[in-house]
């Protein structure tokens, strides 16, 4: 079964934003966000709570942002600062990833990257797979966004979710001794149900993300280690399977059908020679006598 490709959006003044795209690809609009951040040596401000942390930067970079989706505007202190709520995963992937920025504590601590590991593993058990997965999609230049609205952890657009349509619900499956009992969570059949159902009804595609590994998340060391699994999972929906099924054996029918006709204009023929036969040896033998 075929799977949809990318809806994209219709602008107000006919824009194509296919085009759009093709001319602006993600990934170089990533590589010039991360010159700019690293040069201006970027420093994002841990919250309160840990998880969350707030980047404050400068227009032209406030632009790199929002074109490359990443964190949400909270904040502008005129037209010299703008302030970028930036989530769990996507601090993560700035600093270690792209190191392009630094991270500071609430009480302006720079804190290192193993630090800044265990403090987000400590608030969220299942912080490593769920970046794994993050930087796995970030990489393939996916635009990354928290899937809660759709019962999914994330969704995954093909460029700027202002141009088009999210394609993928995105579901982490963790598998392996190190991940403890977070394993499975699709192994009961009513789960991936309602996945299903849920992306469905949203004109997504379910992509499971299974991550494995057999090493212990100690460090982002362990991140080599992991190894992704794609899998994309659609409905079978008997009415559309039936219809392409049919198609193919009405024309086989409708075939059969002619040549039965066919065939019954042969034999009436025939039927009409030998009949025409039969009463002509008839007529002339009643003549003789």
């Amino acid at each position: 079964m075929d799977l949809p490709g990318p809806r994209w959006k219709k602008g107000k003044d006919g824009k194509d934003f296919a085009a759009l795209a093709a001319a602006n690809p993600m990934s170089r609009i990533v590589a010039e966000l991360q010159a700019s951040l690293r040069d201006s040596q970027a420093v994002a401000i841990l919250s309160v709570n840990g998880g969350d942390a707030i980047l404050a930067v400068g227009p032209h970079q406030a632009a790199l942002l929002n074109r490359a989706a990443f964190g949400q505007a909270v904040g502008n202190a005129g037209e010299e600062r703008q302030w970028f709520q930036l989530g769990p995963e996507e601090v993560f992937f700035l600093c270690h990833a792209l190191r392009c920025i630094a991270v500071d504590t609430e009480n302006k601590k720079q804190m290192g990257e193993g630090d800044l590991w265990d403090l987000l593993n400590s608030i969220s058990e299942p912080f490593p797979e769920m970046y794994k997965a993050y930087e796995h999609l970030r990489f393939k230049n996916w635009v990354v966004r928290s899937g809660k609205q759709y019962g999914a952890d994330f969704v995954a657009y093909r460029h700027h979710p202002a141009l088009v349509h999210s394609e993928f619900a995105v579901t982490v499956v963790p598998e392996g001794k190190a991940f403890g009992t977070r394993c499975g969570p699709l192994q009961v059949w009513s789960n991936l149900l309602s996945k299903l159902r849920a992306s469905g009804s949203v004109a997504k595609t379910l992509l499971v993300l299974t991550i494995s590994t057999e090493n212990k998340c100690g460090s982002s060391d362990c991140l080599e280690k992991m190894i992704v699994h794609e899998r994309t999972i659609t409905r079978w929906i008997p009415q559309k399977c039936r219809e392409q099924q049919d198609k193919p054996c009405r024309e086989e029918a409708s075939r059969e059908e002619q040549d039965d006709t066919r065939e019954g204009v042969v034999f009436s023929y025939w039927g009409v020679i030998l009949s025409f036969t039969i009463l002509s040896s008839l007529l002339v033998y009643k003549l003789k006598f």
